[in-house]
């Protein structure tokens, strides 16, 4: 068998194993967050988004926007140490992150099991 015919052999395995795969994945909302700072800040995401009386307030204030809580909860950082994780209550995550007009804030979530509430919004 010659190389040109090994190698046309070759393609067309690739090909079809290609064509499987992605008729496989295709369908499914696949993620891979292994990390727990994007298992965290996924669950927040995934879950029905409240806002306290307190959060309210400081959004209705000209130097912060929804926008920027949502990029904060996609990019942002879970401080671990501060959070209060205990398994009894409510956790408490404290995320680190920034607005679109670069000013630094922490958001204090409430994340039960069946929604996750913004409790504070901090201006560092």
């Amino acid at each position: 068998m010659k190389f040109a015919q090994r190698f046309a052999y070759y393609l067309v395995g690739l090909v079809l194993g290609l064509f499987f795969v992605a008729l496989v994945f295709s369908g499914k909302d696949t993620r891979c967050n292994y990390f727990p700072n994007a298992r965290v800040l996924n669950d927040i995401r995934n879950k029905p988004f409240n806002y306290s009386e307190k959060a309210s307030q400081v959004l209705a204030e000209s130097w912060i926007d929804t926008i920027d809580i949502k990029n904060t909860l996609q990019y942002g950082d879970v401080d671990f140490d501060k959070s209060n994780t205990e398994m009894n209550k409510a956790k408490v995550y404290v995320i680190e992150g920034k607005t679109m007009k670069n000013i630094p804030i922490t958001l204090k979530i409430s994340n039960r099991a069946e929604k996750a509430t913004l409790e504070e919004i901090i201006k560092n």
